[in-house]
């Protein structure tokens, strides 16, 4: 088979695509912009893709095309409705990366709750070293032991997030977008009521029309002002220019975003102004990627090559 890898660079450096040439002729390229697309695939029969556009305009010409395999588990990039039209199967992976989110998210939130950069800073200052006392807890710091921590989306993310804050002592709520998840195991709460009694907000919800935007300033404004928000789901569920009005004015103490609404992080977005890194910490889109979570992606999607090959349907999205 003619195989296309459009963005080998999305996986790194560190982790072998050459499994790929088991099926094939392969073509990798680091990175790909959507202008580019078209003229990549014309000749490919499976497509390896990550975020780059698989719609008519960049598929119409590639007449080959028999398989897309997503390098994720969203496929936001791909309009599924036309590639059935085509009959091309599109293939997704899928909790892979559970515990490497589920860990990040937790990561945040301890970093911002102990205020680590203070004290980081306070040793590596020479402050902590000029003073008498053995200790330092000027900025008072308080335990997950007891807390609320409210869910966005109880999937397989939200579901290891609330095992690990169980763990940490916390009750556990959650939210459902569709109204189709009943979990027996945590409170199913109303969104106003999540966001009034949580101490921790994180979501892990899909972007979709019933969740772009949700979390906007009236919904912050719901909030507790000791609240921490974390999203490591999509972006823009949170409104990006109405979070940093509620961290400036207050109305929530706190924030941790592995997502933005647009990425990377683009000049006139507000929060990147904000340096103070007690208030908001962004990471660049990376809690998924864990080492060991980017070797299994690659060895799901060969599995994916594979089955398509034996005739099989393994994470096929759209047939």
């Amino acid at each position: 088979m003619n195989i296309v890898v459009l963005e080998q660079k999305s996986i790194g450096d560190d982790i072998d695509l050459s499994i790929y040439r088991d099926f094939g002729d392969v073509t990798y390229y680091d990175n790909t912009l959507d202008d580019q697309i078209a003229d990549r695939i014309k000749d490919a029969e499976v497509v390896i893709v990550n975020k780059g556009a698989m719609n008519e305009s960049t598929l119409k010409n590639a007449e080959k095309v028999k398989l897309i395999c997503l390098f994720a588990t969203g496929y936001d990039n791909v309009d599924l409705e036309y590639c059935k039209s085509r009959g091309i199967a599109v293939a997704n992976v899928v909790d892979y990366c559970t515990a490497a989110v589920a860990q990040h998210t937790f990561a945040m939130a301890l970093y911002l709750l102990e205020r680590l950069p203070f004290y980081d800073n306070y040793v590596k200052s020479g402050t902590y070293g000029a003073q008498e006392r053995f200790s330092n807890f000027d900025k008072p710091f308080l335990e997950l032991e007891g807390k609320t921590w409210g869910i966005i989306g109880l999937g397989n993310i939200g579901k290891k997030a609330a095992k690990i804050a169980e763990g940490f002592g916390c009750h556990v709520i959650y939210y459902s977008v569709t109204g189709r998840n009943n979990s027996g195991e945590y409170e199913r709460v109303e969104f106003d009521d999540l966001l009034k009694r949580s101490d921790f907000i994180s979501i892990h919800c899909p972007l979709s029309d019933l969740t772009r935007n949700l979390i906007d300033f009236e919904a912050m404004k719901k909030m507790k002002k000791t609240a921490l928000l974390l999203n490591v789901a999509r972006g823009p569920v949170v409104n990006n220019q109405d979070l940093y009005k509620a961290l400036m004015e207050g109305e929530i103490y706190g924030a941790g975003l592995d997502v933005l609404e647009q990425e990377p992080i683009q000049p006139d977005n507000p929060l990147g102004t904000i340096k103070d890194s007690e208030k908001l910490i962004i990471t660049p889109h990376m809690s998924w990627a864990s080492t060991e979570a980017r070797t299994r992606l690659s060895i799901e999607v060969y599995k994916n090559i594979e089955a398509f090959i034996n005739g099989e349907k393994r994470n096929v999205v759209n047939l």
